[in-house]
């Protein structure tokens, strides 16, 4: 019965384990996932503004076409309607006289407007050339320019002190860090309990940085 007992004993531990790992690992997947859904919302939410902007320069500029085809298209209708009058009727030449003034000057003032509406268009769109880059490309960056690997609290803390209107998150970094390190766009290093990570273009150089210094300290 004992060697029964301790049998049972060594399955359950072995799956309590391997229980536990499949338990971090998907913790780590909902984190990884959810950081791209955070970066994916970011770009969204660029496009979407970047769209508005563009359609309603789409329709200053729609306005500023019909202005110029009524303008075209109702110059040659009066010249017609004035030749085809008998030469006798004096009032009705002068009638038609003014109809073309008056369409001339309504055409007039709708090409104005329409230079004036696509003027504002073109100065709000000033602004939104300035779109914020997303948190990966951030870590991305910030990744490229180090010479030594970087943890996630180092890297989050950078970023924070950079970007303070982010609200950069220490998970979040972690999340998306790895998610780079999945892509092949970065490399990591763990010594002990500590990880690093370095960009990919600088990985064969710096990736044996973070165990010297383990060592050293």
């Amino acid at each position: 019965m004992s060697e029964i007992q301790a049998h049972a004993t060594g399955l359950t531990s072995q799956y309590i384990a391997q229980v536990t790992g499949d338990l971090e690992r998907n913790v780590k997947e909902q984190e990884r996932i959810s950081a791209e859904i955070e970066a994916l919302q970011e770009q969204l939410g660029a496009l979407q503004h970047d769209h508005s902007v563009l359609v309603s320069m789409q329709e200053a500029l729609g306005g500023a076409n019909a202005a110029g085809e009524a303008d075209t298209t109702a110059a040659p209708t009066v010249p017609r309607q004035a030749t085809a009058e008998p030469r006798q009727s004096k009032p009705k030449k002068a009638a038609a006289t003014n109809a073309k003034a008056t369409a001339s000057k309504k055409s007039a003032d709708k090409a104005s407007s329409a230079k004036v509406s696509s003027t504002k268009a073109s100065s709000t769109k000033v602004p939104t050339t300035d779109t914020k880059p997303t948190l990966v490309n951030l870590i991305r960056g910030h990744l490229e320019q180090q010479s030594e690997p970087r943890s996630a609290t180092e890297i989050s803390a950078a970023l924070t002190q950079a970007h303070p209107d982010r609200g950069v998150k220490t998970t979040v970094v972690r999340t998306t860090l790895e998610g780079l390190v999945a892509k092949s766009q970065a490399q990591r290093t763990k010594q002990g309990s500590s990880v690093f990570y370095t960009a990919t273009a600088a990985s064969e150089t710096a990736a044996a940085e973070p165990q010297q210094e383990a060592v050293a300290g």
